[in-house]
């Protein structure tokens, strides 16, 4: 089947872009929240684009928005456009020299708080042309189109697309409130439970691999920092990363104490996008600052890895 209308004219970005979020996500009002604007403007663009190029790209169903054959055979082509479109933008700004303008940094939230932030704001103090947009998410954003710039995650396998180092390895280890402590006999798996994550599962892994495998899951929160309050108020033992858990003086680690390694933290931005200055001093000033904080995430030195900045 050719190519709905060849591409002119008619077909400028923005209804692309439109077009491209609706087939992504099924629905106007998802692609108007990922794209930050009106539900309704994309729904007349849309429409209107579809009678512009007199043919339906989309069934509207009782569900959902769902391409239509014409609109299956434009998706395969718009997103060939779409990385075209972001890798001109990322080469374009490739070639930025200034230590100004806007640097967007997303990172998981916990990591935020008692590691990072004092190393954001000293980076912020001596570079103060440059403004930091701080995405806090456990989503992996698409540093290829540009959702952010850098990207500071917990992986052990980095994409290969992307460059940059490891900067810690991070640690874990079980905690109590004090007075859950003082309260509750560990010896007595009945009386003691876990604060756990929304698995679905009654025994996972990391319960069966810890000193107490026969306590019960009891309690589910799905983010590290909320299970760390629930920690604090009494409500069980918590898996809480030590970056969390060790300056916390309501909490203290489980006999016997012990802190495990699982994951590395890596600092990454995408190749198009190394040069650019402020990523370029951004991620040194990170690598070169990190040592000063090391020991809240993972009390130990970390290896020498290779480095990209």
């Amino acid at each position: 089947m050719p190519m709905v209308g060849a591409y002119s004219h008619r077909m400028d970005w923005d209804n692309l872009r439109y077009f491209l979020a609706v087939a992504e996500f099924g629905s106007i009002r998802a692609a108007a929240k990922s794209l930050e604007i009106n539900h309704s403007t994309v729904s007349r663009r849309i429409n209107r684009f579809e009678k512009t190029l007199g043919v339906r790209l989309f069934d509207r169903l009782a569900t959902g928005y769902v391409l239509t054959g014409a609109g299956e055979d434009m998706l395969q082509s718009v997103r060939r456009i779409e990385d075209e479109v972001s890798g001109i933008d990322r080469r374009i700004a490739g070639r930025d020299t200034e230590l100004r303008g806007a640097l967007r940094v997303t990172v998981p939230g916990m990591l935020v708080s008692n590691w990072l932030m004092p190393m954001f704001s000293d980076f912020a103090t001596r570079y103060p042309g440059i403004e930091l947009e701080i995405v806090t998410s456990y989503e992996t954003l698409d540093l290829a189109k540009r959702e952010a710039d850098v990207a500071i995650r917990i992986t052990n396998e980095p994409p290969q697309q992307l460059v940059g180092r490891k900067i810690a390895r991070y640690s874990t280890a079980v905690y109590a409130s004090q007075d859950y402590l003082a309260s509750h006999d560990l010896s007595d798996t009945e009386s003691i439970s876990w604060i756990g994550w929304d698995e679905g599962i009654a025994r996972p892994q990391w319960v069966l691999d810890s000193d107490y495998p026969a306590a019960r899951v009891w309690h589910q929160l799905n983010e590290s920092m909320i299970q760390m309050e629930a920690a604090k108020a009494g409500m069980g033992l918590a898996m809480i990363p030590c970056i969390l858990g060790d300056p916390e003086p309501s909490l203290q680690r489980v006999p016997p104490g012990k802190a495990e390694s699982k994951y590395d933290v890596w600092i990454l931005t995408h190749s198009d996008l190394r040069n650019i200055a402020r990523v370029r001093t951004f991620t040194r000033f990170v690598v070169d600052s990190v040592a000063d904080y090391l020991h809240l995430i993972e009390g130990c030195p970390i290896d020498d890895s290779p480095t990209f900045f």
